[in-house]
């Protein structure tokens, strides 16, 4: 596959872009700045602001598949409506470059424990809850896209860095927990989830989540 990575030198990114060269895909990897992406191949670098709509929808054509691991930064003043306003024209973006599949990596903030979603509890980090609170409203605007196969997923509560087990299990709107309480995974598997998805197009206009 020809996959479209956005945020491919970030925390998510990085990961995803090892993954997919492990499966023998081709990647454009697209970052504001890619001096971070080691050379390959497999490997197309486009340094751009994806605010540029007109040069995303050039780097975006002719791919099977874009992969959002977008971020507005977390320390960024403005992050809520950053990312909204990213989300959106990576979503635009794809339809104009004529790509049908579009998986957007959120934030575990919009899964749900007891009717209620984690973004919402008093026990939710404050240092999170803007960015959560940003893709889980994304989410929902995101629900209403019915020209693109869009799939949203959302990590663990606990993504760290680790090893890359190959091993995971998936729920889809509520948190995946181990026999311990625990719902954690490592960003070295939630790459192969990742990857897993671009290739089998399980949750097609559907959001999913991954824990051990």
């Amino acid at each position: 596959m020809k996959i479209a990575l956005i945020g491919a030198t970030g925390y998510v990114g990085a990961n995803v872009l090892k993954e997919a060269l492990k499966h023998g895909h081709t990647v454009v990897a697209i970052a504001r700045n890619t001096d971070k992406v080691e050379d390959n191949d497999g490997v197309t670098k486009v340094a751009i602001d994806i605010a540029d709509e007109t040069k995303l929808v050039e780097a975006l054509a002719g791919s099977d598949i874009v992969v959002s691991a977008f971020n507005a930064g977390w320390t960024n003043p403005d992050l809520y409506n950053d990312f909204i306003k990213g989300s959106e024209t990576i979503q635009t973006a794809a339809k104009q470059a004529g790509v049908s599949r579009l998986l957007v990596v959120g934030g575990a903030g919009s899964l749900f424990i007891d009717g209620k979603q984690l973004v919402d509890s008093p026990q939710f980090p404050a240092e999170w809850k803007t960015g959560a609170t940003a893709a889980r409203d994304y989410l929902t605007e995101l629900r209403k896209e019915e020209e693109l196969d869009w799939t949203f997923l959302s990590p663990a509560i606990d993504l760290h860095p680790g090893e890359r087990t190959g091993q995971y299990r998936i729920g889809t709107e509520s948190p995946v927990f181990d026999d311990a309480g625990k719902c954690s995974i490592s960003v070295e598997d939630l790459a192969v989830a990742i990857v897993d998805e671009a290739e089998n197009k399980q949750f097609a206009k559907k959001r999913f989540t991954v824990g051990y």
